[in-house]
């Protein structure tokens, strides 16, 4: 009975013998892509080669994939460089590339990529000498075609932010054998004249259209410029050695007018604003100025020497009050007390004895009788009523005759 396999071993057994045949390790395939996806996550890049008559899966990693000088798209013809394996997950077989170059132009990419890698060496691309792209650019330089549609998206982006703005237009050659000598010249010519900026480029196209930007005579140009230099050529995927030599790279010529002119709108709002923070400011000083004014004149009227007599006289007369009410009051009372003294007085006084019937008794030397014993028989005395005097003689004296009332020297 013949042995029964399983698919794992079926795989592992198919994916032995590609990686032992030589020509499956190292192959390079022409074809033409499509379905070429980028991966977000780890860069890798998925398509299909295909021709005429059959295709093939291709799987790029991401660490083979950066180092990538142009962006793959569907439809682009390439020759990938790479080994053949067997995915055993799904059981087929596909194209791992390691690198991928342009049918026809493979020559020209590897030299771009010596050219490239010299000039890096060379510092060329050191980040110490960029220049700052003027903030607020008033004279712009553009070294490109007449004749091509780069200078219209200039103008049209330029103009949309900054109405003001002058844009000056230096024709060169950007295609052919003479292009890197004309655009070395217009360089040259613009970098002496005062501009705030300079912007060079292209439109997109092929790599052989695009090949006078890495000619040394225009890297050297740009190198050398004392004017900031933004390189606009070819599309977003095109690099060109002048994009990595110039101070700034531009995507396109429309993201190079946009990265050399401040849009003016932002500018007015960024006025208006400081308008209207300065205008806060000042009526918040005002308003703190008038406060202190007005606190000012309340000290200076508390202060006014008129104000402190209107002060001390208000305090006088309610001092000469409390005066009164108290000079008032202890009057009061002392009238009351010498009503009371007054009234106890009464009680005692001897003409008030005198009205109840009772005499006051004297000896001829008006010395107040108090006892019979001061009295001696046919003594004169004064008798003293409430309504006048008796003069008589004492006839008879005798002790104990007369009850004792009140005063002594009383008699009723």
């Amino acid at each position: 009975m013949a042995q029964v396999y399983s698919v794992t071993q079926i795989n592992s057994y198919i994916k032995n013998m590609v990686r032992q045949d030589f020509l499956l390790n190292r192959i390079e395939i022409k074809g033409e892509i499509s379905n070429c996806k980028y991966t977000d996550k780890n860069g890798c890049i998925f398509f299909t080669l295909k021709d005429e008559n059959s295709a093939i899966p291709v799987v790029m990693y991401g660490s083979d994939a950066y180092k990538l000088s142009f962006r793959l798209k569907d439809g682009m013809s390439v020759v990938v460089n790479g080994r053949i394996d067997v995915y055993m997950e799904r059981g087929a077989y596909q194209l791992y590339a390691k690198t991928v170059t342009q049918s026809g132009t493979g020559e020209l990419y590897r030299q771009y990529e010596l050219l490239k890698q010299q000039y890096e060496d060379m510092g060329y691309f050191a980040p110490e000498y960029k220049r700052p792209i003027p903030r607020y650019a008033k004279r712009i330089a553009v070294v490109t075609a007449r004749t091509s549609a780069v200078i219209q998206d200039i103008r049209n982006v330029a103009y949309r932010r900054n109405p003001y703005i002058s844009l000056y237009l230096y024709s060169v050659l950007v295609q052919g054998n003479d292009a890197k000598h004309s655009i070395a010249k217009g360089l040259k010519c613009v970098d002496n004249m005062g501009f705030d900026c300079i912007i060079v480029g292209r439109g997109g196209g092929s790599i052989e259209d695009l090949w006078a930007f890495n000619e040394p005579e225009v890297i050297e140009t740009v190198f050398n410029c004392k004017t900031p230099v933004i390189s606009a050529v070819g599309h977003e995927t095109d690099f060109t050695i002048t994009d990595f030599v110039a101070d700034l790279r531009a995507p396109t010529p429309s993201a190079a007018a946009e990265l050399a002119v401040t849009d003016i709108r932002l500018i007015e709002a960024q006025i208006d604003d400081y308008r209207n923070r300065l205008t806060h400011s000042m009526q918040m000083i005002l308003a703190a100025y008038r406060s202190r004014t007005e606190r000012m004149l309340l000290e200076l009227k508390t202060y006014n020497p008129q104000a402190q007599l209107d002060s001390k006289k208000q305090q006088l007369m309610h001092i000469r009050h409390l005066l009164d009410v108290s000079v008032q009051n202890m009057l009061d009372t002392q009238r009351h007390r010498l009503v009371l003294l007054s009234a106890r007085l009464d009680g005692v006084s001897p003409l008030k004895k005198l009205e109840q019937g009772y005499a006051l008794v004297e000896n001829d030397s008006e010395e107040h009788i108090t006892s019979v014993s001061e009295v001696k028989k046919d003594d004169v005395l004064t008798l003293h009523l409430k309504d006048g005097h008796i003069k008589a003689v004492a006839v008879d004296i005798k002790s104990n005759s007369i009850k004792q009332r009140g005063n002594n020297n009383i008699v009723r």
